[in-house]
């Protein structure tokens, strides 16, 4: 990652689990960023520098996304349809993270080219668990190209 702190993008609309997420990256990823949107249309703002984004300071270019299904105004499935059709977007990895277990989902997800797609668990330790785990693969072992 060339010295630079991983920067991960967190699309997820609904407040307690980004508190989850935000406080255990805080805990077991300190070195990351993490930038949170709560909506798909901020998404893809943020990942286009438009609107309150505009600035590179405000949206520096993530090293992972987390990606919620269920999202306000842009569908999660359409925010990933259009990072991974975009030749400048659709290196990031992407990380569905969604209370959704339906096979269709999952089968939408990766026909639109997810990188991994996990259900969030409802018993609160195993989301931690789940998230301590994710944050190690694709902070730490995970290759990405530059």
């Amino acid at each position: 990652m060339n010295g630079e702190s991983p920067v991960v993008l967190l699309v997820e609309d609904e407040p307690a689990h980004a508190e989850i997420v935000r406080r255990n990256f805080a805990d077991f990823h300190p070195a990351s960023r993490l930038m949170h949107v709560a909506d798909g249309q901020a998404a893809l703002d943020y990942l286009y520098r438009r609107a309150d984004y505009h600035d590179p300071a405000r949206s520096p270019r993530p090293t992972l996304i987390l990606l919620d299904l269920r999202l306000p105004r842009v569908d999660g499935l359409e925010v990933l349809k259009t990072i991974k059709t975009d030749p400048g977007l659709r290196r990031i990895p992407v990380v569905i993270l969604t209370t959704s277990a339906a096979e269709t989902d999952r089968v939408r997800a990766y026909d639109s080219h997810a990188n991994s797609y996990l259900v969030k668990p409802i018993d609160f330790p195993r989301f931690v668990a789940l998230l301590e785990a994710l944050g190690c693969y694709w902070l730490t072992w995970n290759e990405n190209p530059a």
